[in-house]
């Protein structure tokens, strides 16, 4: 195992790109922390986002603790790999709407009828864009 004290390699962004769900948890949560299965995005600038509703637990929990890390682990069948990201998490107002947007289109297959419907249904909620902010960055193999 590696950690890099705050950064993402390339191979971790070329990994963290790939249609894979993260793990994600949130520390004013529940002790212990319960994951959640989320879509998200590798940012350019090595940042991670997912999009959720305003009123979410996951924005509410941050009022209490902003730290916030992502797991993503490499499927069954494939060689063990794993990444692994800690830092403050920010909620931000803009984008979200286009982040889900891509993201659909990154999980789902939109030329089926219903996912395009169950798209469209996404795209007409209120999001925000929960950002985290890497402080470790921890991966396997190193």
């Amino acid at each position: 195992m590696s950690n890099d004290a705050n950064s993402m390699t390339t191979q971790d962004l070329e990994f963290l790109q790939r249609p894979l769900h993260g793990f994600l948890s949130v520390a004013g949560g529940p002790i212990p922390a319960q994951p959640r299965p989320v879509w998200f995005e590798a940012t350019a600038e090595a940042t991670i986002q997912l999009f959720t509703g305003p009123d979410s637990l996951k924005v509410r929990h941050m009022g209490r603790d902003p730290r916030a890390s992502l797991v993503v682990v490499a499927p069954v069948g494939e060689r063990e790999r794993w990444v692994s990201v800690t830092g403050r998490a920010t909620v931000e107002p803009d984008g979200a709407t286009d982040l889900a947007g891509r993201l659909a289109a990154r999980y789902w297959d939109l030329d089926d009828p219903n996912r395009a419907d169950e798209l469209a249904e996404m795209l007409a909620a209120e999001w925000v864009r929960f950002v985290i902010h890497p402080t470790k960055v921890s991966r396997y193999p190193s």
